[in-house]
């Protein structure tokens, strides 16, 4: 083999020995840094408000109840812009992400390495995903946490949700027509860059912490969240 030859093989081992390290060294201080509990806070205010932790198996989302004395979510996050216009669920999940994963990668076999490299790298926009539930499908279960809110902790995290959307000039949140994966969901252009330090799962890991509930240290995916509900 010539010395050019072998430089190439040098260098390009090299590459592949650094790309392995560094997921690998991604992956274990996820591990660790997910299994480091927060608490939740103490209050002696009750907790008479309803509310979810849901997981698709690799997305998380906060379920709030559409109507309450705090909020209509309804009036931001109308029916009308699902494909179902199903008045009667009564519940709303949102999740934030990266917006080629979303609109670009409906099944991970789809993926492609510049959809990563961008949603990794800070180098995407991103979006909310609203999804509509009824209470048969939020049974607790291994993908889903039922907790309850008390009134000021659920008014952090509307504080919290709503800060995530991105606005129109009238004030509206920012909807992305002709997108969604099913009849009862929607897409809405959100703030903030997605990376590998601020994932879908971290954004709701910050939720369950704005919220006093108990949440990872650090999570990039949904199991530290639901491994400290013993999920």
């Amino acid at each position: 083999m010539s010395p050019h030859l072998r430089k190439i093989g040098k260098i390009t081992a090299w590459s592949v020995g650094s790309l392995v390290g560094a997921v690998a060294a991604y992956w274990g201080v996820a591990q660790v840094l997910s299994r480091i509990p927060v608490a939740a806070e103490a209050t002696t205010e009750p907790a008479t408000i309803p509310f979810f932790i849901r997981s698709n198996g690799v997305h998380t989302d906060l379920v709030m109840p559409v109507k309450t004395q705090y909020i209509d979510w309804s009036q931001q996050l109308p029916y009308s812009n699902t494909q179902a216009h199903d008045l009667s669920y009564d519940y709303v999940g949102v999740g934030w992400g990266d917006k080629g994963f979303y609109l670009d990668t409906p099944t991970w076999a789809e993926l492609k390495a510049s959809t990563a490299v961008r949603a990794g790298f800070w180098l995407g926009t991103t979006l909310m995903h609203a999804t509509f539930y009824s209470e048969a499908e939020l049974q607790p279960g291994p993908n889903c946490v039922p907790l309850h809110l008390t009134p000021a902790q659920y008014r952090r995290l509307i504080a919290y949700v709503e800060a995530s959307f991105q606005r129109d000039a009238a004030g509206n949140f920012n909807w992305v027509p002709g997108h969604s994966y099913a009849e009862y969901d929607a897409f809405y252009e959100a703030n903030s860059r997605y990376s590998i330090l601020k994932t879908c799962n971290t954004w709701s890991n910050r939720g369950l912490k704005v919220c006093g509930q108990k949440a990872s240290l650090w999570t990039p995916f949904d199991t530290g969240i639901l491994y400290q509900y013993g999920r």
